[in-house]
């Protein structure tokens, strides 16, 4: 079993490019392609991949949920119906929980009892039971399935294989680093089998909210726990949600959605250590109505480059600067280098059109997410590895922001929020301190910038002119409308030149078909298989093309 294992993910692999080249072919679908068409077809394949992400177990159900954040990868349709991949899988039996116990803990077992028998949970990775301590004290026992990092090895080894032949592809490898989400999966994935790590992650968690009581973080129990094994203590609550259950208990939803809101906020941009996986059921309100975090096996971090680097993005997209925003997603290596930036300051112009006017959308960010997907996949727009979790904690937080409240958009309520918490920088001064002393450094930097170019400017005088005198001065004129023009005829060019062969081949093939030898009528027909198929392509080249000069302001 474990050596046919490749080559079961090889020919998932393969099927699932055929299937998304297959759908994407409008001569495919009898009697004339239609949007409806195409989301039952695509439907279809969502729920195949589920499946088959189910059948191949833990590893693959990770990778479903981690896809599930990436709508720059995969079609919207697939990306929905991976996000169904939480919570499906069947538990171990009990007898094996208290024999990886025994081997975990050894004689530190005698100091658990009334351990139960059902699981709290169970997930990919490990299933919760709960117990108590001879202390007294209530806690959870998060224990390991038995037999994972072997077929986890192998399946993100092959994993990585397929990810070198799929950047090989000069289309499919353009604009997309597949080789550095593989090794960032493989890396996140392989951290979360040792439990100890996760115990370091849900201890630092919770000392980012010591001082929050709207926030609860479980305690670690250090010495029940282990590489497979992890003790926390017991945090009951509501699922976050239950709606019925929290306004039957006296809690507004609402309040609960801003809450976490704000709490993300604050993960993400003043202490860069982030919980990546905000599913439901990582998610619980307790009975005061603060809001409880569980699993801390899929952490983000964020490095402190881009934590500034996020600052700069807020404000320019808050000042509406299309420009200076693509800039910083140049920057921060959210926009491949070497591009025209004129079509994609367009397209940044609309997004921060559509997600800053009010009235706010309730689902803004899937709905752009889905925008960037529709108007310029395979276009310059990529996601570096290390901001994967920040997409997949956002989207799926405010999709359980929309289940409480269905007005929720994350946008908005981040607004009052961003700008403070970009200008923080210390919890030892005011925020009026901290704002005044980020203005100032903020002009000073932009004066010195002023100065260095200034003083730079003389000597570029002296040196344009010295090569002027010595007729060595070239212009390049950039025309983006005229270089997309020219593309867009050269394209036409070639549809035109194709549809004649194609006639001609055509003709050919009636008048074989007319004549004393018919059977050659297979020539003219075979020549014009692969013609044919580089005329449809020609023809997606340019609708897709067609696509940015209807967005406004494209011309």
């Amino acid at each position: 079993m474990i050596l046919l294992r490749p080559l079961r993910i090889w020919w998932l692999a393969l099927a699932l490019v055929l299937g998304l080249w297959w759908d994407a072919q409008s001569w495919t679908y009898l009697g004339g392609v239609s949007e409806e068409r195409q989301r039952r077809r695509q439907g279809r394949r969502a729920r195949w991949l589920t499946d088959e992400f189910l059948a191949l177990g833990s590893a693959f159900i990770k990778l479903g949920q981690l896809l599930s954040a990436r709508p720059d990868v995969l079609p919207a349709e697939l990306v929905e119906q991976l996000a169904t991949l939480q919570d499906q899988v069947p538990a171990f039996p009990f007898t094996v929980v208290q024999d990886l116990l025994e081997q975990e803990l050894g004689g530190r077992c005698a100091e658990i009892i009334d351990l139960e028998a059902e699981p709290l949970g169970s997930a990919s990775l490990a299933q919760v039971h709960r117990a108590s301590l001879r202390s007294g004290r209530q806690v959870v026992l998060k224990v390991q399935r038995p037999g994972l990092e072997r077929t986890f090895r192998l399946d993100l080894q092959v994993l990585q294989q397929v990810a070198a032949a799929v950047q090989r592809h000069p289309r499919w490898g353009q604009g997309r680093d597949w080789i550095g989400i593989a090794q960032e999966c493989r890396r996140v994935l392989l951290r979360e089998l040792d439990f100890r790590l996760e115990a370091e992650h849900a201890a630092r968690f919770r000392q980012q909210f010591l001082s929050d009581p709207g926030i609860r973080v479980p305690a670690v129990i250090w010495e029940l726990s282990s590489r497979r094994v992890l003790c926390l203590d017991y945090l009951p609550g509501i699922k976050i949600t239950d709606r019925a259950a929290l306004l039957a208990a006296g809690i507004e939803p609402a309040a609960v959605a801003e809450k976490g809101a704000a709490s993300y906020l604050q993960q993400l941009v003043r202490f860069g250590f982030f919980h990546a996986d905000p599913h439901p059921g990582n998610l619980a309100v307790a009975a005061d109505g603060a809001l409880i975090y569980y699993d801390f096996g899929m952490m983000g971090q964020l490095s402190s480059r881009l934590q500034a680097r996020l600052g700069s993005m807020v404000r320019a997209a808050a000042g509406r600067d299309a420009a200076g925003l693509v800039d910083e997603l140049q920057q921060a290596g959210l926009i491949a280098p070497g591009i025209d930036p004129g079509p994609v300051r367009r397209l940044v112009r609309v997004m921060l059109e559509e997600a800053l006017t009010p009235p706010f959308s309730a689902n803004v960010l899937e709905r752009l997410s889905g925008d960037l997907y529709d108007l310029v996949y395979g276009q310059p727009f990529r996601l570096p590895p290390e901001l994967i979790f920040v997409m997949r904690a956002l989207t799926t937080f405010e999709g359980v922001g929309r289940s409480l409240d269905a007005s929720f958009s994350l946008v908005a309520i981040a607004r009052p929020y961003l700008l403070p918490l970009m200008t923080s920088s210390g919890s030892g001064s005011s925020g009026g301190d901290r704002f005044g002393n980020e203005l100032f450094n903020e002009i000073s930097r932009q004066a010195a910038e002023v100065g260095s170019r200034a003083l730079g400017i003389p000597k570029r005088l002296d040196d344009s002119l010295a090569r002027i005198e010595q007729g060595d001065l070239q212009v390049q004129i950039r025309a983006g409308e005229t270089d997309r023009l020219l593309r867009r005829l050269a394209l036409a060019q070639q549809v035109a030149g194709q549809s004649m062969l194609l006639a001609g081949l055509a003709v050919a093939a009636a008048l074989l078909a007319a004549s004393s030898r018919p059977a050659l009528t297979a020539i003219p027909l075979v020549g014009a298989l692969p013609v044919a198929l580089s005329w449809l392509k020609l023809q997606g080249r340019l609708k897709r093309d067609g696509r940015l000069d209807q967005l406004p302001g494209s011309r």
